[in-house]
């Protein structure tokens, strides 16, 4: 991408004048928003003890008065059970403290007396009050007005309650202090309290009874939502069980039990989704209460928040004071001040950039005269001698300078291109790493079947064999200064035919040492590759065709000499046996092995007689055998071969294999070619898994015998089945070209099957017995 200078020049100063701006405000900012933040953090904690202090305060009255009530109930008028003048005590208690919700006492005889605040009900207060004579237990309820006048009477027998059962009673007794009970929903008015209990002894040090005192802390919320924790920041408070118990807004803080009942909801579960967020994952990871003030940060749905836990009020009231409040609640002005000032600066470099794009134009006049003379010589469109504008000096003498290697630059283009364009010899030019046509002569184009045009559009490689390599960019990252490519390889023409020509590419660089392209030039040696293939392979099949006729005498001399000693053999077997019979002695395992001997020599003049039978071109008797018994036999000859190159030999024969018509010595022969073949491949590899798989089945009207290996597969490059063909260093190619000559005189076929687990299967088939079939 070109650059203007003026243009240069004028965002240069704009965009100067704009970046030292935005250093300013943003320091300016970011100073400010740490103070800001640090004043957020002063607020939360605050907030935080402020809310403290008054739950303390509002707590403090009651403990004092369960502790006074105590006191009053060990007097010697409570003391004798003077249930009337207990009410009349507890009444004038709750009238003085305000904050409480009800106040009780319960006997060791299960007797209870309670008041209670009903506002809106048939009295301002109602008393409970549970007696024990003389084995029956009555409860009574009394609704009172302001003067303690009764109002309404009524009993409930069906009412169970007993005061020994309840947590506080319970608390209070065992511990023989004043206690206070878990944060709780209550069960008459459904509001949240606390219960605090203190035990009334005799003078024995025996238990008399328990004072307890109901508190309702809805208060609490009151206060928190009064709070001004910037415009939406909150405070709630968590019991030491991870339950909120006050909140600005109450009614959240409450949730139903299966049975209907009312708990207080827990953090993790509040309508408060901020409050989920902040507090939620320290109280179910366990951390808290926490043992000291605990500021924090959180993201929710995009908005940054600060937060601060602070430690537990006392270890009565292990209460949690959790406030959160936005970030933007205390920095929101100033960013969005910072975003103004933004906006100013861009103001002020955009009218700085139109100021100095005005000078820059005048400055840069000349030049842009100069330049575009400058292009109008380069495209031949102005005589390089053409008077010069008015200009600066140092532009001046640039324009000598260029006039002369323009001047120079075209004869050696006009040079060059004669040469290329002329050329009997294929040339182009390649681009860099790409490999693509750059420019291309005739002669490339009447090799290649493709027009320039069309070349254009291609790389070198679209036009090598798949099979030959291209080494086209290959070096334009060489360190080296020059590099040059000279070789032979095929490809492909347009008309899709193959032909062979000779590669010879250089790479040129510029002075810094940057390749610029490849020049390429091709020639197309077809005519004289396939006089060349000609004559080697006439050459191999003289010699082939002489080696083969010495050995076809050779083995038939062989078979010859071999069949008088064979005869021999199997007649001094048989004689031997006779004379074993005639013993009164006889060792089975000697005439085991006579027969053994006899069988095998008879089997070796039957391979002879069948070689000599094939050498003469004779077809051999074809006979109905069992496969299976012909492969046992087989066995025998290669187990020594296999056990020497510590190869595991495996037979998989389906059951009821049908009898099979063929040359059996023909077979034979083919069987153990193919199982040495195997035993061969795998004797120097190095692999672990070193067996051979002999498998037959029956398929239609044939058997499929398969023998695979585990070794290293068919080399690259062998053509198998073709004489002379062979990948053993001391091997004539012969083995399978002679297995196949074999099976088709016999009716069947052998081929090559690909292995995908590596290693080679030959596949050959056999026609079925036409008694069978």
């Amino acid at each position: 991408m070109k650059k203007s200078l003026g243009a240069s020049l004028a965002l240069g100063l704009a965009g100067l004048q704009f970046l030292a701006i935005l250093l300013v405000v943003f320091s300016s900012y970011l100073t400010s928003e740490r103070a800001l933040i640090r004043h957020a953090r002063d607020l939360l904690r605050d907030v935080g003890i402020n809310t403290i202090e008054h739950s303390r305060g509002f707590l403090s009255p009651a403990q004092g008065a369960a502790e006074l009530a105590a006191q009053l109930a060990q007097n010697s008028v409570i003391a004798s059970e003077d249930t009337p003048l207990l009410e009349q005590l507890l009444f004038q208690q709750l009238k003085i403290a305000p904050q409480f919700a009800g106040l009780y006492y319960g006997r060791e005889d299960g007797s209870f007396v309670y008041v209670m605040r009903t506002p809106g009900a048939r009295g301002d207060f109602r008393s409970k009050i549970v007696s024990i004579r003389d084995g029956q237990r009555r409860v009574e309820f009394i609704w009172r007005d302001h003067d303690f006048t009764p109002v309404a009477r009524s009993e409930d027998p069906a009412d169970r309650y007993d005061p020994r059962d309840r947590p506080w009673y319970v608390k209070a007794k065992a511990e023989r202090a004043t206690i206070w009970t878990d944060p709780y929903i209550f069960f008459s008015s459904h509001q949240p309290g606390i219960t605090l209990a203190a035990p009334v002894q005799q003078p024995d040090g025996g238990l008399r009874g328990v004072v307890g005192v109901d508190i309702e802390i809805s208060m609490i919320s009151e206060f928190l939502a009064r709070l001004n924790i910037g415009q939406h920041g909150r405070a709630l408070i968590i019991n030491r069980n991870g339950d909120v118990i006050a909140h600005p807004d109450s009614s959240l803080i409450r949730a139903r039990n299966a049975d209907g009942s009312l708990r207080f909801a827990a953090i993790s579960e509040i309508g408060d989704p901020i409050a989920r967020a902040a507090f939620g994952p320290a109280a179910l990871a366990g951390a808290l209460p926490v043992a000291q003030e605990t500021p924090g940060e959180f993201l929710h749905d995009g908005a940054s928040y600060v937060s601060t836990i602070m430690p537990v009020i006392s270890d009565t009231l292990p209460w949690t004071i959790a406030v959160y409040a936005p970030e933007d609640d205390f920095t929101g002005a100033l960013k969005r001040n910072r975003t103004l000032n933004i906006w100013l600066a861009a103001l002020v470099a955009g009218l700085t950039g139109l100021l100095g794009l005005a000078l820059a134009d005048a400055i840069y006049r000349p030049v842009r005269a100069f330049a575009v003379r400058t292009a109008l010589v380069s495209q031949g469109e102005l005589d390089p001698d053409a008077p010069l504008p008015r200009t600066y000096k140092e532009l001046e003498r640039a324009n000598d300078a260029l006039v002369q290697q323009i001047v120079a630059r075209r004869k050696t283009e006009r040079e060059y291109g004669q040469t290329f364009d002329m050329s009997s010899r294929g040339m182009a030019q390649i681009a860099p790493d790409s490999g693509r046509f750059i420019r291309v002569n005739a002669s490339i184009c009447h090799i290649t079947g493709y027009s320039a045009a069309e070349l254009s559009r291609m790389r070198l490689s679209d036009l090598v064999h798949p099979e030959d390599p291209t080494f086209v960019g290959a070096f334009f990252h060489s360190p080296a200064g020059d590099f040059s490519v000279n070789r032979e390889m095929r490809c492909i023409r347009k008309d899709g035919s193959t032909i062979w020509i000779t590669l010879n590419e250089i790479l040129i660089r510029d002075e810094h040492g940057k390749p610029l392209h490849s020049v390429l030039t091709m020639d197309d040696i077809t005519q004289g590759k396939r006089a060349e293939a000609q004559i080697v392979q006439l050459n191999r099949d003289l010699s082939h065709l002489a080696r083969g006729n010495t050995m076809g005498e050779m083995a038939a001399g062989l078979a010859h000499e071999l069949n008088q000693p064979l005869a021999a053999i199997a007649q001094n077997a048989d004689t031997a046996l006779l004379i074993l019979d005639q013993m009164a002695a006889k060792d089975p395992e000697l005439r085991d092995v006579l027969i053994e001997i006899e069988g095998q020599s008879l089997r070796a003049g039957e391979i002879i007689r069948a070689l000599r039978s094939f050498i003469s071109k004779d077809e051999g008797a074809a006979t109905s055998f069992d496969l299976a018994d012909l492969v046992q036999q087989t066995l025998h000859l290669i187990q020594a071969e296999a056990a020497e190159a510590r190869v595991l030999v495996q037979i998989d024969l389906a059951p009821g294999l049908p009898p099979v018509r063929a040359n059996r010595v023909q077979i034979a022969q083919v069987i153990v070619n193919l199982l040495r073949n195997a035993i061969e491949a795998l004797a120097d590899h190095p692999a672990t898994d070193r067996r051979v798989l002999l498998a037959a089945r029956r398929d239609d009207g044939q058997v499929r015998i398969s023998i695979e290996d585990t070794g290293p597969g068919i080399a690259p490059g062998i053509s198998l089945f073709s004489q002379f063909e062979t990948s053993k260093p001391g091997g004539m190619g012969l083995g399978l070209s002679i297995c196949r000559s074999m099976l088709a005189a016999n009716g069947g076929a052998l081929w090559h099957e690909s292995r995908p687990s590596g290693g080679a299967r030959f596949v050959f088939t056999l026609p079925v017995s036409r008694k069978v079939a």
